[in-house]
């Protein structure tokens, strides 16, 4: 084998172990499951709950829907002329799908500069301080799931506006999240999780 094939196999090779595991749990639909093949996500949703007060079946529906539990997603491209690639839809990435100004807010509010959306504890870390400023800001109880979801999905001026209310197609995915929540506590409950 040459050296450069060797070199490339190598590379290859580490770069495939040093990412983390950024894909999906196998079974979305079965919260029991996503706890048995992921325990360090109940770690961290748990410790979320106990920090901020969310729910983990809440803090679960909302990164179902945000990212499916992928640690790395971004939002689609954008192509002008269907081909052009124009960059991202928006700059929101990893597991809670934090913008980067929203993701630098939470930084400096909470002082972890060294938070990255795509590590789990720091994602719902994130997402308990967001949605406990929906509570404060837009008396969003943090078990309510689906004013949680449009909050973080429109802002919270923009919640306060009622942005979302001629937004249709928002409001069907804000009655999914809220339903997957209530799926998930009972699951949970059935596992013995609490949710």
């Amino acid at each position: 084998m040459s050296r450069t094939l060797r070199a490339m196999a190598l590379i290859l090779l580490v770069a495939s172990c040093g990412g983390g595991n950024s894909s999906a749990p196998r079974d979305l639909d079965d919260a029991c499951r996503i706890a048995q093949q992921r325990p360090e996500y109940m770690r961290a949703f748990v410790a979320t709950q106990r920090k901020w007060g969310v729910p983990v079946h809440v803090q679960m529906a909302t990164m179902h829907q945000e990212s499916k539990f992928i640690g790395n997603a971004r939002t689609p491209h954008r192509y002008a002329l269907g081909v052009i690639p124009m960059g991202r839809q928006s700059s929101a990435y990893g597991y809670a799908q934090a913008l980067d100004g929203t993701w630098e807010d939470y930084q400096r509010a909470t002082g972890k500069r060294r938070a990255k959306r795509d590590r789990i504890k720091d994602a719902t870390d994130f997402m308990g301080w967001y949605m406990n400023i929906s509570q404060n800001r837009n008396g969003i109880p943090l078990t309510d799931a689906r004013n949680q979801y449009l909050a973080y999905h429109e802002g919270h001026s923009g919640y306060a506006r009622g942005s979302y209310n001629s937004k249709s197609w928002l409001l069907s995915v804000a009655n999914r999240v809220d339903a997957r929540a209530d799926t998930y506590q009972a699951q949970l409950a059935t596992c013995g999780l609490r949710g």
